[in-house]
């Protein structure tokens, strides 16, 4: 902006302003694909979270057999 300014009246000038409006709507296009990307990721974790949880569930459920079994033997 301030070379826009300082050359207000030359037509270069209104080759920086494009190129800075080019600028900003590549920015808004990575923030588009960012902000996606980082929903995707969220979606994938809650995925991953829930995995574990279920992995978990089932040593728990494991161990309450084992125990079961070992007190059968006993």
């Amino acid at each position: 902006m301030a070379e826009f300014s300082a050359q207000q009246h030359d037509l270069k000038a209104l080759g920086a302003l494009g190129a800075l409006l080019g600028a900003k709507s590549e920015i808004e296009k990575g923030m588009s694909t960012l902000s996606r990307l980082t929903r995707q990721l969220e979606e994938e974790w809650e995925t991953e979270a829930r995995f574990v949880g279920e992995v978990s569930d089932a040593f728990d459920l494991l161990d309450v057999l084992l125990a079961a079994a070992q007190g059968k033997k006993g």
